[in-house]
């Protein structure tokens, strides 16, 4: 005779108490991304806006009347709290104070990291198009061209990214675009390699072995089913790129082959206040201040996208 299955009762299974099972711990602890998320924000609102709160400009020298009618340029003045001045600025408070040559530095600080923020977004939007599309393609086709692909690769990764500013900066004039050309030459690569392991790890699911069967055409597979599937780590890859596009930008600038005066960027500045660091020590907090918080604002951001989208079963 068959034997009768046997139902669970509510008698059963006992209710747990005294126990919290609604949050989870390790997720909690590493909500911290998101602070500094809104911080990140604060730099970015500010580089916007922040100039547009000063009446001068990055390249306005300022000046005043003193008491004896003589025209004198507000060389030196250290950060405000209050007016600054002895009511010579009754309008307007210097919080970062002014350089050498009598600029605000609150204008410079912001419009320097709009600069910074700008070749860093424009390249690895360019660079994040070039990989991606590079290393999509390798790793679909593979054989040959997979071969050949990667010793470019190999070829363009093994030359010393001082060495190709150095190349440009005889055929190129300071400033913007050699920074930015300088770092389309360079930081494709690690975009290129995600995409061909994403690729590799892809390609042989049954929805693409199921396209190919139907005809479809190579491009329509890469680009249309599966490049969706990898954006995830691919957006990490961007989110880790930016602090090193703008350390990039920084540390070109600081050596003098990057934006040079009196156009500014976070890099000048620093530059600018290490030249001047034992007469007006001030001077150069405010940009490599600025530049810590972009670093570190991104980096934590790519930490927590990497949780996001590619947890790992030890940290669960």
């Amino acid at each position: 005779m068959a034997e009768t299955a046997y139902v669970p009762t509510k008698e059963d299974f006992e209710l747990l108490t005294g126990r919290d099972i609604t949050t989870d711990k390790n997720f909690a602890s590493q909500s911290y991304w998101k602070g500094v998320a809104i911080i990140v924000t604060a730099i970015i609102l500010l580089a916007i806006f922040g100039p547009i709160l000063s009446p001068y400009g990055y390249r306005d020298i300022v000046s005043y009347t003193d008491e004896a009618g003589k025209q004198v340029v507000a060389k030196g003045i250290s950060p405000q709290i209050g007016h600054a001045g002895d009511g010579a600025f009754d309008q307007y408070t210097f919080l970062f104070g002014t350089d050498d040559l009598g600029r605000d530095q609150w204008t410079r600080t912001w419009h320097g990291a709009r600069v910074s923020l700008i070749i860093a977004f424009v390249t690895i939007i360019i660079d994040m198009i070039i990989g991606m599309s590079y290393g999509l393609i390798s790793g679909y086709f593979g054989g040959a061209v997979d071969a050949v692909m990667q010793r470019i690769v190999e070829v363009a990764n093994s030359v010393p990214r001082l060495v190709i500013v150095s190349v440009l900066a005889i055929f190129m004039p300071k400033g913007m675009g050699l920074v930015i050309v300088a770092l389309l030459l360079t930081e494709w690569i690690g975009m290129s390699k995600i995409a061909r392991a994403e690729m590799l790890r892809i390609k042989e699911q049954e929805y693409v072995l199921a396209s190919r069967t139907l005809g479809a055409h190579s491009m329509h597979i890469i680009f249309k089913q599966i490049l969706p599937n990898t954006i995830g780590p691919i957006i990490t890859q961007v989110m880790f790129s930016i602090p090193t596009a703008i350390f990039t930008e920084a540390f070109l600038s600081f050596v003098g082959v990057g934006i040079m005066l009196p156009q500014c960027s976070i890099g000048s500045l620093i530059e600018n206040g290490f030249n001047n660091i034992t007469t007006l020590p001030y001077q150069i907090l405010p940009p490599i201040i600025v530049l810590a918080l972009q670093m570190l604002g991104f980096n934590f951001i790519g930490d927590g996208f990497r949780e996001a989208l590619a947890p790992k079963l030890e940290d669960m």
